[in-house]
């Protein structure tokens, strides 16, 4: 609540998977409403009006907005452009904050919190349509190519999203459990970044100018140019 007594809240938006999750919480991070849908090939058609139709179920205003959180990947080009693109127009045009956290940090979050961390995760992701992706928390995403195998160290907890027919089903069941909490993820992380931009001298820093997507798949005839996209097994 503001000192008027008028809720504000953060939103936060994630296009990164088959799944788009958009929640809505406090400034401190906790969620009070999420929505997720599977995405097909529509971000672009119907993010936007599905933000806004949530915002409505919330009883949230637009203008009660204190901050904005956005899923960066890895993920598909078309679903990670449109989300982080809307998350950007969304936080210049309202003039709030934007933040970005690693959707696969929160996977990872998302799960050790509903599942204890007594064990390390590791988090697998498709990498197109025969490729994968292994995330371990702190580290840069390994590509593993098609008929590999992830390394697992003894006691290592397998987490496998959008692998339907590529994983494990102990390894599908748990990626389910991390899905569940996603939207929760983003938020506590991201309301850390915000508050931490907050307490510095100055206005709150934004990063709606240098916030960038990790792609793992491009469109045909796209080159990757830049670090966050280098390790892409797309054909060029």
């Amino acid at each position: 609540m503001t000192h008027d007594g008028r809720r504000h809240a953060i939103l936060a938006i994630d296009t990164a998977t088959t799944r788009v999750v958009i929640a809505t919480g406090s400034p401190g991070g906790v969620a009070d409403g999420v929505s997720t849908w599977t995405a097909g090939y529509r971000h672009g058609e119907t993010l936007l009006p599905s933000i806004g139709r949530f915002l409505g179920e919330q009883n949230l205003r637009r203008s009660r907005l204190a901050g904005i959180v956005v899923g960066t990947g890895p993920g598909a080009f078309t679903g990670l452009r449109v989300g982080i693109a809307t998350a950007k127009g969304l936080a210049h045009g309202l003039g709030i904050p934007l933040v970005g956290v690693s959707t696969a940090e929160a996977l990872i979050e998302a799960f050790e919190a509903a599942e204890g961390r007594d064990a390390p995760t590791v988090l697998m992701l498709p990498a197109g349509p025969n490729d994968r992706l292994v995330v371990r928390a702190g580290a840069r995403p390994v590509p593993l190519p098609a008929g590999e195998e992830p390394d697992l160290a003894p006691g290592e907890r397998l987490v496998a999203v959008d692998l339907d027919g590529r994983a494990p089903e102990e390894a599908l069941a748990r990626g389910e459990v991390a899905r569940a909490g996603l939207g929760q993820a983003l938020l506590r992380a991201g309301a850390a970044k915000l508050a931490a931009t907050a307490a510095t001298a100055g206005p709150p820093i934004s990063e709606l100018e240098t916030l960038v997507p990790d792609y793992v798949t491009l469109p045909r005839g796209v080159r990757a140019t830049g670090e966050t996209i280098e390790w892409s097994r797309d054909p060029r």
